[in-house]
């Protein structure tokens, strides 16, 4: 668990690499030097949000960096080049608030047993395919477990109904600290 002095700095991390990136300046914060949590090697996904609606995402399932750095990297992605969204412009910074995901616990699932939508987030692999979806994305859309993993399916470019198959995909279910 993150405190809430961590939660801050991840957040301004994110604010501060996308407004550097976007031209506007702005008054860098200086990073603890011994905040171990920041230092992790976790996976995380940033979501940009305006008006509470998402307005880009970018993460990672495989970290290689310290989990300070994805967040940066992940937050200039997401407003930049999450391809179902116009890149932001500096204008728009304003308006937007990072969400972060930090993932934790992935676990091995046969299928929707012991899968608690709004709990657990979803991990499908197949080959080189992947699709994720964030334990938030199906409280927000109020997905059952079948949904889930149909979902997770269709964005690892599979059948909606793959995980159903007589030689489905792997299944993972993960939990995610949000804020």
């Amino acid at each position: 668990m993150f405190s809430d002095a961590e939660r801050e700095i991840l957040r301004k991390a994110a604010l501060e690499a996308a407004a550097r990136e976007l031209g506007p300046r702005v008054a860098e914060t200086p990073l603890p030097a011994s905040e171990p949590a920041l230092e992790r090697f976790a996976g995380v996904f940033v979501t940009w949000r305006r008006e509470g609606r998402p307005r880009g995402r970018s993460g990672t399932l495989t970290p290689d960096e310290p989990l300070i750095t994805l967040v940066e990297k992940h937050a200039v992605e997401a407003l930049l080049h999450d391809p179902r969204f116009a890149p932001a412009t500096a204008k728009e910074l304003p308006r937007y608030v990072p969400e972060i995901s930090v993932l934790f616990s992935f676990e091995e699932i046969p299928g929707t047993e012991g899968l608690l939508p709004g709990t657990h987030g979803v991990l499908v692999e197949k080959g080189k395919r992947r699709g994720v979806v964030l334990p938030q994305d199906a409280a927000l859309f109020g997905w059952d477990g079948a949904r889930l993993l149909s979902q997770a399916c269709l964005r690892a470019g599979l059948p909606e109904e793959s995980w159903q198959a007589s030689s489905p995909p792997r299944l993972l279910r993960f939990t995610a600290e949000v804020f």
